[in-house]
């Protein structure tokens, strides 16, 4: 199957080998072992990992990961990013070079693996790490003033976070508020979905811990590269082109009453604001606002506790909703630009794929001129526009989309300092 030219079908080999593997460990009674779950710290090299295997990472022992599968703008690597855990993607023939219990350094600003290293190269890193440490302590205190330019403009710096603990990361790198929170980690590796006061704990608590500061909930992103069994999700040709995100919501009424049920309830507790992802035309967004109302009135007329005035925005990631931007403005309160998607969506490349990696050019000027779209558009409807893609935390990418106008950035909460230190010297 690995032989065969067509692309789909030759990703099918992965499905054989997971059944094959599933029936040989059903026989044997043996459970599945997860690299989150290292018993002894180590470096995990792998052929590839899913988002939920990335997410529960315990990052005492996982010190790191190199894989032969996936692009820097996979989920995977994003996560990695999020956790402050180095990390190598898309490494040919990684596993017949690297064997079990040799000692290896990897290097992620770099992308390199060095196998068995000399004693030279363990000082020259151990160094190097010394410094970057020492750096990022710098860069930490910094990011505890608000995000500006020196003429005054104010630039919200938010994080990019996937769970509560994600929280005392992102609070201690100096973030503004939350920018994305993914709320679609609460649903993986699981049988069954999370009911609405599991939801709602989770937000809570988010919620409470930025006192005041915002929080950016989006509501339930499954699909593509994130299988939920449970969903019966049914296989597409082209999975991040099918039914996903607000698409797949809209289908599960009684999946997306419950979320939007606890994200209400929750922002009693904080300043939550609710963004649909995915939005290609003005009637999904008009269809999951009617959804939120009539959550809004029950609510209500249980007489509890919730924040009537919730902003509501938009993550944009379609070139559509980009070129119809007037027009969706006044529909929601805020834009969101979701710069990897955008950026894979307009060139028509998948993100993940290596070999069309000269194709994800987000800074090409036909990704900035839908992101300037965005912006002129939402403010000239007294609304606001962030970027929440790989993008806003790119140091080389800040000024120029920060001319743009853009509002808000929302990274890796790593990157934050960094961020706060740029925009200080625009």
């Amino acid at each position: 199957m690995e032989q065969l030219e067509d692309g789909y079908l030759r990703e099918r080999a992965e499905d054989v080998r997971d059944v094959s593997d599933r029936l040989v460990r059903t026989i044997l009674n043996k459970p599945r072992t997860s690299p989150a779950h290292l018993m002894e710290p180590g470096i995990i090299v792998a052929n590839d990992l899913t988002p939920s295997d990335t997410a529960h990472f315990d990052k005492a022992n996982v010190l790191g990961f190199v894989t032969e599968k996936g692009g820097v703008t996979s989920h995977t690597a994003i996560l990695a990013e999020a956790l402050g855990i180095p990390a190598i993607v898309g490494v040919k023939d990684v596993l017949r070079e690297i064997q079990d219990k040799e000692e290896l350094i990897i290097d992620g600003r770099e992308g390199l693996a060095v196998v068995e290293p000399s004693r030279e190269t363990r000082q020259t890193y151990a160094t190097r790490r010394e410094q970057l440490e020492e750096d990022a302590t710098e860069l930490r205190e910094r990011a505890k003033l608000p995000g500006a330019t020196r003429n005054g403009k104010t630039v919200e710096v938010a994080a990019n976070t996937g769970s509560p603990k994600d929280v005392d990361t992102a609070l201690k790198m100096g973030a503004d508020g939350v920018g994305l929170y993914r709320t679609e980690f609460l649903f993986l590796d699981r049988d069954s979905p999370p009911t609405e006061d599991e939801q709602f704990e989770a937000y809570r608590v988010v919620l409470e811990r930025f006192n005041g500061r915002p929080v950016i909930l989006r509501t339930l992103d499954i699909g593509g590269d994130k299988e939920v069994p449970y969903l019966n999700i049914a296989k597409e040709l082209n999975p991040s082109l099918g039914v996903r995100a607000i698409r797949l919501c809209l289908r599960n009424r009684d999946l997306f009453r419950t979320q939007l049920r606890a994200i209400l309830r929750a922002s009693a507790y904080g300043k939550a604001r609710i963004m649909y992802p995915m939005i290609a035309v003005k009637e999904e967004i008009l269809e999951a606002n009617a959804v939120l109302e009539e959550v809004r009135k029950e609510l209500g007329a249980g007489r509890v506790d919730f924040d009537k005035n919730v902003e509501v925005g938009i993550m944009v990631e379609i070139p559509s909703a980009a070129l119809n931007a007037e027009e969706l403005a006044d529909y929601v309160d805020f834009f969101s630009i979701g710069t990897n998607d955008l950026t894979q969506y307009t060139f028509a490349a998948d993100r993940t794929n290596e070999k069309l990696s000269y194709l994800y050019q987000p800074l090409n000027s036909a990704v900035l001129g839908l992101i300037k779209m965005m912006v002129d558009a939402s403010h000239k409807k007294g609304k606001w526009t962030g970027v929440c893609g790989e993008l806003a935390g790119d140091p080389e990418a800040i000024p120029t989309i920060v001319g743009l106008g853009v509002d808000e950035l929302s990274m890796s909460s790593q990157k934050i300092p960094l961020a706060k230190k740029i925009l200080s010297r625009l």
